[in-house]
């Protein structure tokens, strides 16, 4: 009788393996698959990518049991060979094959040079090749400065005693309200999906007091811009007992210390590869929504169009003064108005036009939504009336305050923003896996 027991001896070795142990002149054994091959007559290379990397391995004439001119790139193969420390080449080593025993072969040649450091071709043609065109390592490395992103996320607020939830994403009513709805049929039920967490994970507040949640949100937003998705990764959290919105914003910059020396530790070598420099942290400067209006109309001379909310034009300049003044590559922009702000966040009690409530912008990019939630039923029951709506489809939301909930409030990040502000790129396509807007549905 067999038994499988979680844990098996393996010849095969890795990266890691290599450059934290005794390996120099000895035979090892690796897969991965053919990414570049170089044949020089006596003498070919042939880099191996794999999911920790490059290697470079060395065929010398009749030393293998494989013609190199009989390999083709993006074959997947097992290697055995002797360790040659080499710092000219990626990660400081190379093997010197004496062994390959080819795995599986392509069918057809690569449609796009994967093996070019960076990809010379359209973003079109990237998200259209979308399964091939990751397998460059350029565009790979982006993906896992996001993993870092959300592993940050998800490392520091467990440290502070959140608990991780996982909420439908189908529902009968939407937590943002607007026309910007996705409108599905369930089993002959109308239903839509779900644009945010929010009333779950208000809920949820009154049973475990922290949570989070990392999970797709839909926005059916016509807009076609470099900024916006219809479907997204929202990185959300609420907490309660909180005195002031001011303790969701520290939590957010606590966040944000923990991911950058999260990545600066264990992702150095993506940050290298995409020539990153992490944001300064330390310090994030808030101002409040119409004082961020006045600073940057007078500096640049704009005039003030819409008294209610920030243009895009306008977060690039509160984003350029913050920096030119203070060196600051976040700014929370706090107290935005009442009428462009959901029912749930809570006005200010000094001026009920505006609300404790904020957004993070990153390099003059909202990246962040966030704020207090009004807490008592009687108060969200009169601005729900004073707003012309009804609680209609709320029942399980409003049951909440029936039965007491503290003080509370969160935020949502958005998690393709944030990745293509830290990496400079200029539309969030790039770093999203598998973009949807209004134009693609595929891949």
């Amino acid at each position: 009788m067999e038994f499988i027991s979680g844990h098996s001896e393996k010849e095969i070795v890795g990266i890691s393996d290599v450059l934290n142990g005794d390996y120099e002149g000895k035979r090892i054994r690796m897969n991965g698959a053919v990414h570049k091959i170089r044949d020089m007559g006596d003498v070919a290379f042939v880099v191996l990518r794999r999911r920790d990397g490059l290697v470079q391995t060395v065929i010398e004439k009749d030393a293998a049991n494989v013609n190199v001119k009989g390999l083709k790139e993006a074959s997947a193969v097992e290697v055995a060979g002797i360790v040659s420390m080499e710092e000219r080449v990626p990660n400081g080593f190379e093997i010197r094959l004496q062994e390959i025993r080819i795995l599986s072969e392509p069918k057809e040649p690569t449609p796009i040079a994967i093996n070019k450091w960076k990809l010379d071709t359209s973003l079109e043609t990237k998200l259209n090749l979308r399964p091939i065109s990751l397998r460059n390592v350029i565009e790979r490395a982006k993906f896992k400065i996001q993993e870092g992103i959300v592993r940050g996320f998800r490392e520091y607020l467990f440290s502070q005693g959140f608990t991780e939830i996982h909420t439908p994403k189908i529902g009968a009513k939407g937590a943002e309200g607007g026309a910007n709805i996705f409108r599905l049929d369930y089993f002959h039920r109308p239903a839509i999906l779900e644009q945010s967490p929010q009333f779950y994970k208000q809920m949820m507040v009154g049973v475990f007091d922290r949570v989070f949640e990392t999970a797709p949100v839909f926005r059916a937003e016509k807009h076609n811009t470099k900024r916006h998705l219809n479907e997204y990764t929202s990185l959300d959290f609420e907490m309660g007992y909180i005195d002031s919105f001011e303790d969701i914003m520290e939590m957010e910059t606590g966040f944000l210390q923990y991911m950058t020396a999260l990545l600066q530790r264990e992702y150095g070598k993506e940050l290298e590869l995409l020539s990153v420099t992490l944001p300064d942290t330390e310090r994030i400067p808030q101002v409040r929504f119409d004082e961020a209006k006045r600073l940057v109309a007078e500096k640049y001379d704009r005039k003030i169009r819409n008294p209610y909310d920030l243009e895009p034009e306008e977060e690039a300049l509160i984003g350029r003064y913050f920096k030119e003044e203070y060196n600051a590559d976040f700014v929370f922009v706090t107290h935005y108005p009442s009428k462009k702000r959901p029912f749930y966040a809570m006005d200010d009690p000094s001026d009920s036009t505006f609300t404790l409530s904020f957004d993070l912008l990153f390099g003059g990019l909202e990246v962040t939504t966030g704020g207090q939630r009004i807490h008592d039923f009687d108060v969200l029951e009169e601005k729900i009336k004073a707003r012309g709506m009804t609680d209609e489809g709320m029942e399980h939301y409003m049951m909440i305050f029936k039965h007491g909930m503290p003080p509370h409030g969160g935020l949502g990040i958005g998690l393709e923003r944030m990745t293509m502000k830290l990496l400079g790129e200029e539309n969030v396509r790039e770093t999203t896996l598998f973009p949807r807007d209004m134009s693609r549905l595929e891949p």
